[in-house]
């Protein structure tokens, strides 16, 4: 598509909204076969794709003025039944954690670089289904650098944590923030709780209160204070396959 409108020069810089931009259509199908839509592969995903469209953007020299999720609003339905959605049953699902993730990133995106990442065009062509795309996007805005970092792959399969050494750079000297936020099994996810609980499709009002909390966006830690070196600030940190990192550096 990119490479479409930029084939027109008239066309060129015209700003392009994609306005589905979403893993497959059929946003009311549900069941089991749709299950990865309840857990972390979905905003895993996710975070690969919105990368990926602006590496696409660049490629092809197109102005990406943004993206949008379809998703939808089901009443009166089983929890967690595969749907296309944000939420279940008013608790949020761990893909809606990525758009609060994503939604803390302000001002300009900045080059990442990775040695986990997988090629453009390599993922184009088979996807991923061999090493794991381990892989960043970054933005600075005022006083902030952010970086969404991931560990996707196309299998839902048992797989060892990505070591994950990440150094940020134009940072001042000093001390800053880190705050670090997760999407994992135990973080974010309201849908392995509800499992933990046995699945119950009437929850009592103290599980209710206990899925609105894991529903929400959570911190792996609490926020700490690092000392910036030469403009640099590193941290390592495990990062298990199907999980999403939020690394805010400010000052």
């Amino acid at each position: 598509g990119f490479a479409l409108v930029a084939s027109y020069p008239e066309l060129k810089n015209t700003p392009i909204v994609i306005g589905e931009s979403d893993p497959e259509g059929c946003a009311a199908c549900q069941g089991p076969q749709l299950a990865y839509r309840n857990g972390t592969m979905y905003p895993t995903y996710t975070a690969l794709a919105l990368a990926t469209i602006f590496k696409l953007a660049d490629k092809h020299g197109a102005n990406i003025e943004g993206m949008q999720s379809w998703s939808f609003e089901f009443e009166d339905q089983p929890w967690f039944d595969g749907f296309r959605s944000l939420a279940t049953n008013g608790v949020a699902k761990p893909v809606l954690n990525l758009f609060r993730m994503a939604g803390q990133m302000s001002g300009d995106r900045v080059k990442v670089e990775s040695n986990g990442a997988i090629d453009l065009d390599a993922m184009l062509k088979d996807g991923v289904r061999n090493q794991p795309s381990v892989d960043a996007l970054a933005s600075r805005g005022n006083h902030e650098i952010a970086a969404l970092v991931w560990n996707y792959h196309d299998d839902i399969i048992a797989a060892p944590d990505a070591p994950v050494r990440l150094t940020v750079s134009g940072v001042p000297h000093g001390r800053v923030l880190v705050r670090h936020y997760r999407i994992d099994q135990q973080h974010s996810n309201a849908y392995t709780l509800w499992q933990k609980m046995g699945s119950p499709q009437q929850p009592t009002p103290e599980q209710y209160a206990e899925l609105e909390a894991a529903g929400q966006l959570q911190l792996l830690n609490s926020p700490e204070y690092v000392n910036a070196k030469n403009g640099q600030v590193e941290l390592k940190f495990a990062l298990p396959r199907l999980a999403v990192s939020l690394v805010q550096v400010s000052w």
